[in-house]
């Protein structure tokens, strides 16, 4: 191999990482004189951001391994000890899920922090991701490390950091621990000696105590146990292959309710997803067919869902003989509507406008119409719940009430037990509102048309493109940024006349004096907004995780423009692939379209 640049990293590879296994993949690659792909592995490294990591497994530097989980961690530490004069005796929480190498990344990770006289709360067992950011507030660590990549593909896994406020990193935290990380890549001499976990007395299993303490925290959502005990609803219940079963079950059985029906074949952790293309409940029927069929056997009309590790939630409803998932945008609808109902019936006397709700901008805006109906407050913020997390946490501590939270993608946080996206709370609180809607005599679709009937047609089209080529996504942005070569932003897509344009990677916002937005910008990623004069809301965005192109769109129709709901979706519709046409152009791009099963 003639590259003497290439053959110094792939010594200093050698030279710092001790797993076999990876030692070997890079081997292989060095016999086979790969040349490409140890570049790729070797001078790329993943990104740390405000989502930690998360990456497919493997030897290399853009990959998730012993290697690189060692280097975040000690850039973490380093950050820590830097900024936060109490963290040794603060300490930190550590969990994970059931992925191939989460345990092994997680003792890692607390071994690092061990031998620098950090007192490590590790998790003895598989737990939600919940639980790590519960424990971290609850306990007042510095910070927590939950070791998961959620909803992702089997291959891959993620390193997930939260503060010590219990929700998830932000600017300048992220840059913060960054650049520690450059600061601090060869292995500390004693960071591979993950036997340290289990003789070092600053290492404390929280597991025990704060399962009940969290739970006992999650009962105060519960308003109506009496009638949660007369239920009639059966409930169906999938981990996904994923850790959430135990929890979720004592959750709702707690609420009042018979234990969960669970899918046989999904109930126990297996890293492996055997049964699902993709562990993620947000994809639709297609992920829910085994928890469908086992709902049939057992006369059971409504699925909840967790994704593996059980921060998100999905429901699903089986009326007049046929299943209907519930997009997130309308769960979040449902469970907002019921977080503002039974507060208000129980604290009659509490004012409205010492509580609060919150969505991310590519949410749908229903609680906005939730809110300004019933007088409590709304604010929008942008995607991830690290921003609503970190915002709930400043009105918690103003003294307010905190009803509820959520995104698009099935992601909800029920009251502020945790600052962050719950799915082990959500479903008890789903079982519940479950229940009263069905003891009115509806089914959730009867509720949700209500909902839109009191406050208004909320009509959602989301989607995606798949794309693995960085350039062609900034080109498909720069072409809307310099529409048709003309040096501004487009006037109409086709026929439908754009009114306002918002774009939170340059700051341009032109539906405000100064022509800038109201939320933050972010230059590391893209997305821009557009409002059209009918009405309708579309964002383009790039995801932070995943190699996709993202769609969102909403369309709330003026009453006194007449359109009825079929009319208003099917112009919807049109919009979209107008949006796709115009916009997305996937075949000039190269974009993969979504396969839904």
């Amino acid at each position: 191999m003639e590259d003497a640049e290439l053959k110094q990293k792939i010594g200093e590879w050698f030279s710092w990482s001790k797993n076999e296994k990876d030692n070997g993949e890079i081997q292989q690659l060095v016999a086979k004189q790969d040349v490409a792909e140890l570049r790729t592995r070797l001078f790329n490294r993943m990104e740390f951001g405000t989502a930690g990591l998360r990456a497919r497994m493997g030897a290399g530097y853009n990959m998730m391994n012993d290697l690189t989980v060692i280097q975040a961690t000690q850039g973490l530490c380093a950050y820590l000890l830097k900024t936060t004069p109490q963290a040794k005796e603060m300490g930190v929480c550590v969990g994970y899920d059931g992925r191939h190498n989460s345990k092994r990344f997680a003792q890692l990770t607390a071994t690092i922090f061990l031998h620098k006289g950090v007192k490590v709360y590790l998790f003895s067992k598989l737990c939600p991701t919940p639980y790590v950011a519960y424990t971290t507030r609850h306990n007042r660590c510095a910070c927590g490390v939950m070791v998961t990549a959620s909803h992702n593909p089997k291959e891959d896994n993620g390193y997930k950091v939260y503060w010590s406020n219990g929700a998830q990193i932000i600017t300048p935290i992220d840059k913060g621990i960054s650049e520690c990380i450059l600061e601090n890549l060869e292995p500390w001499e004693t960071s591979w000696d993950t036997d340290f976990t289990g003789t070092s007395p600053l290492c404390v299993d929280p597991f025990d105590d704060i399962h009940t303490r969290y739970q006992n925290d999650v009962l105060r959502l519960c308003y109506y146990k009496d009638a949660n005990s007369h239920s009639s609803v059966k409930f169906t219940y999938t981990a996904m292959h994923g850790v959430g079963y135990p929890f979720t079950d004592f959750a709702v059985q707690q609420f009042g309710f018979p234990p969960v029906i669970p899918v046989p074949e999904q109930v126990e952790p297996d890293p492996e997803f055997p049964t699902v293309k993709y562990p993620n409940p947000e994809e639709g029927k297609g992920a829910l067919t085994l928890s469908m069929r086992t709902a049939d056997q057992n006369g059971s009309t409504v699925i909840l869902a967790n994704d593996p590790d059980a921060d998100r939630l999905a429901i699903a409803e089986k009326v007049r003989g046929e299943w209907v998932v519930f997009t997130g945008n309308e769960i979040g609808a449902l469970l907002g509507w019921w977080s503002w109902f039974s507060f208000s019936q129980k604290f009659p006397t509490l004012p409205a406008s010492d509580c609060y709700m919150y969505a991310s901008t590519v949410s749908s805006k229903i609680l906005a119409a939730i809110a300004k109906k019933e007088g409590f407050h709304f604010e929008e913020t942008l995607t991830g719940f690290k921003w609503m997390g970190n915002r709930a946490n400043i009105v918690v501590q103003e003294g307010k009430t905190v009803l509820f939270a959520f995104e698009e993608a099935i992601g909800f946080m029920c009251g502020s037990t945790v600052l962050d996206k719950d799915g082990v709370s959500a479903a008890a609180v789903a079982a519940e509102m479950a229940t009263n809607v069905y003891g009115n005599g509806k089914t959730l679709k009867d509720q949700l048309d209500e909902i839109y009937n009191m406050y208004g047609m909320h009509i959602n089209s989301n989607s995606y493109y798949i794309c693995h080529e960085a350039a062609a996504i900034k080109a498909m942005f720069e072409d809307i940024r310099n529409y048709n070569n003309t040096g501004k932003y487009p006037e109409s897509c086709g026929k439908y006349k754009i009114k306002y344009i918002r774009d939170l990677t340059t700051g341009f916002d032109n539906s405000q004096p100064d022509q800038k937005p109201l939320l933050p910008v972010s230059k590391s990623s893209h997305m821009i907004t557009f409002t059209f004069e009918n009405g309708c809301v579309a964002t383009l965005r790039t995801s932070g995780t995943e190699p996709k192109i993202k769609y969102y769109t909403e369309h709330r129709p003026d009453p006194a423009h007449g359109l009825t709901r079929e009319a208003a979706e099917a112009e919807l519709a049109d919009i979209v692939q107008s949006i796709v046409t115009h916009f997305f152009r996937p075949e000039k791009n190269g974009f993969i379209p979504r396969k839904i099963d």
